[in-house]
């Protein structure tokens, strides 16, 4: 080109460009966002397995408890004098506590609001902005 003269204006090959572009970025941004998405609810779906394992170990202490306070009782009821049955009443009492704990755990590791795939979410809306403002701006 000579100095002084002014660069071709924008014609259809470079709104064809531009279009491919965005059809490109779009399609990557797609990607990425689904990588995000896939990623975060495998970290969410251990959590998951994790507190239905406390859940079940919960279970298992909840039965041995029982037992142990079944047993207790019966012992009680039996000797009504000397201490074995204090100490079986000790022990189920623990097992009971330790239950009820690792249930409260669980519980709140099972909760919908921890599975939510927030990061993703926010990233989407994040992304959503920015190509609003580049069409826009």
């Amino acid at each position: 080109m000579a100095e002084g003269t002014n660069p071709p204006p924008p014609g259809p090959s470079s709104i064809q460009a531009l279009l491919g572009d965005v059809v490109r970025e779009t399609s990557d941004l797609a990607r990425k966002e689904i990588a995000l998405f896939r990623a975060e609810m495998a970290s969410n779906i251990r959590s998951l397995v994790v507190g239905l394992a406390c859940m079940a170990a919960s279970a298992v202490f909840a039965v041995v408890a029982l037992i142990v306070l079944i047993g207790a009782f019966v012992k009680w009821l039996a000797t009504i004098v000397g201490s074995e049955w204090l100490s079986a009443l000790i022990v189920g009492g623990v097992l009971l506590v330790i239950a009820v704990g690792l249930a409260l755990w669980a519980r709140s590791a099972l909760s919908l609001s921890t599975l939510a795939p927030t990061r993703t979410t926010r990233q989407v809306r994040q992304d959503a902005r920015a190509l609003s403002e580049r069409v826009s701006g």
